[in-house]
Parts: C-alpha cells; sequence; structure tokens
C-alpha cells in the first residue's frame, strides 16, 4: 500500500479499536519496550488522527529505533517525515525523507520520500520578500521528482509546482527591480529586468519586464534598446497592456518598435523570434 493511502485514514476496525482504547493512550502508559511494532505503529497513527502530529513523529521514531529490521521500521519512517511535515518542523522532515531515500532508494515510496522532501522547502515559500535561498532548494528537489520519478502520481504535481517556484525567482526580481525604477536608478532597475528577460523568459514576468526596459532606456537616452524591448513584446506580448503601453510610449515619440544596433536585446530577439540560438 502506498504512502499516501495509509496516510488518509486507517482502517475502520483498527480506528474503531483505537478510540475504543483511547483511554489507555491517556492514562499510565506501557513501556514501550513492552510493546510490538504493531501496537506502537497504531499509537503513532491514532496520534495523527487527533492531530497530535509531533506525538505522531516520536512514536513512529520509536518504532524505527526498537525493531529496526522490521518491515514496519521502512515504513514508519516515511509516515514520521510525513508527521514532522504535518507539524511544520520541515528541517527534521527533511532528515526523515532523505533517510528513507538513502536506506531505501528502490522501494516504491521512494518517490513520495522525495516529494515530500521537496515539499519541505516549497511549503517555506511564502511572501515574495523572503530569502530566496529556499525557493532555490525547492526547484532543485522538485527537479528530482520530475527527473528520477517521471512516472510517479507525485510527478505533475511537481511540475506544477516547479513552475510556481520559478516564477516566484522572477517575481522577487521584478519586485527590486521596480523598487530601483521607482527611484529612477535606472541602471540597477534595467539589471533586474535583463535577469528576468534572460533567466526566466517563460513566466507571466517577462512582458512586464520588457516595458519596464522600454522606459528605462528611453529615460537614459538608449533608444535602439528601447525599441528592440518594444519589438520583442510586440512579436511574443501583443494581447498584452504591457504591448499595448510600450506602443504608446514609443510611437508617441515618433520611433518604431524594431529591432535596431547590435545589443543583448538584439541577442534576445534572434532568439524568441527567430529561433536563432547560435
Amino acid at each position: 500500500m502506498r504512502a499516501k493511502s495509509r496516510i488518509a485514514a486507517l482502517p475502520a476496525a483498527a480506528a474503531l479499536a483505537l478510540v475504543a482504547s483511547c483511554g489507555s493512550f491517556d492514562g499510565p502508559d506501557v513501556p514501550l519496550e513492552d510493546q510490538s511494532a504493531e501496537q506502537i505503529f497504531q499509537r503513532a497513527e491514532y496520534q495523527l488522527e487527533v492531530n497530535r502530529a509531533d506525538d505522531a513523529a516520536e512514536l513512529f521514531g520509536e518504532v524505527e529505533r526498537l525493531y529496526p529490521y522490521s518491515e514496519l521500521a521502512k515504513r514508519a519512517l516515511i509516515m514520521q517525515a510525513y508527521a514532522y511535515h504535518q507539524d511544520k518542523k520541515y528541517e527534521e522532515a527533511r532528515a526523515s525523507a532523505q533517510r528513507y531515500i538513502d536506506f531505501y532508494p528502490a522501494d516504491e515510496d521512494a518517490a513520495y520520500a522525495q516529494y515530500l522532501l521537496a515539499l519541505s522547502y516549497y511549503d517555506q515559500i511564502d511572501e515574495v520578500g523572503r530569502d530566496q535561498g529556499l525557493t532555490y532548494q525547492a526547484l532543485q528537489a522538485l527537479r528530482r521528482v520530475i527527473e528520477n520519478y517521471p512516472d510517479s502520481e507525485y510527478a505533475r504535481s511537481a511540475v506544477l509546482k516547479f513552475d510556481l517556484a520559478f516564477n516566484h525567482l522572477a517575481a522577487k526580481e521584478m519586485e527590486i527591480g521596480r523598487y530601483y525604477h521607482r527611484r529612477k536608478h535606472w541602471t540597477a532597475g534595467i539589471n533586474r529586468f535583463r535577469v528576468v528577460v534572460e533567466q526566466f523568459q517563460t513566466t507571466t514576468h517577462t512582458p512586464e519586464a520588457l516595458y519596464r526596459l522600454v522606459e528605462a532606456y528611453l529615460a537614459l537616452g538608449l533608444v535602439q534598446e528601447a525599441q528592440t524591448a518594444g519589438a520583442i513584446l510586440g512579436y511574443n506580448y501583443q494581447s498584452t497592456e504591457w504591448y499595448d503601453d510600450a506602443y504608446t510610449l514609443l510611437t508617441g515619440k515618433g520611433l518604431r518598435l524594431e529591432t535596431a544596433g547590435n545589443n543583448w536585446l538584439s541577442q534576445i530577439y534572434r532568439q524568441m523570434v527567430r529561433g536563432e540560438w547560435l
């Protein structure tokens, strides 16, 4: 049975037995050393059911400690990673998931362990202003799910989360670029928008980055660069508001949206529009 399926719910009979005996969980405990692997594992599952993920993680760890060579020890390790993640103890979740991958790389739940490891980074990505180290780590871990387990049930979700995390990095560059742009620090802003255009072309932020480049280059008097940025917008993002704004801005100054000169944007134009990569 897959880890995800085991997590979903306890078997009905086991759940009833656990609920019936829950009083003994709250009273004096029988020493764990005197309990079977199955008993400890069931107690850990019960703790998950009653939203005590921290206690569940500890009990799953005891299964592995007391019965290291049992089949339940392997199951307990992946469940411990899940319980830690539920408790938002992400470092501990990563450690357990990585141990599972190291010990059981060919097991059917190895893909789930890698996915949990990736989630432990991904779920810490929140506001754009946060340090982006976690985002890069999430991307690396999600890529491993996609590349190492392409046929698993987690690959599609990993692809979606990879795209969102990638977009998140572009959003960070845009936020910093806009900060400089508003203060008319044109060169500093251009450096950030250039990163988006060169490294994050597939994200939703590229059209705005190109428009901001049109604005910044015009402010610096670099007309050819502004025209070329507008030309890329015209070919690739003509249905966006950023193209409309760039068209109005450039034509209002008597300029055409066309590639001009020999600059880094001309190379981007050749790559994105003409498909010339060499």
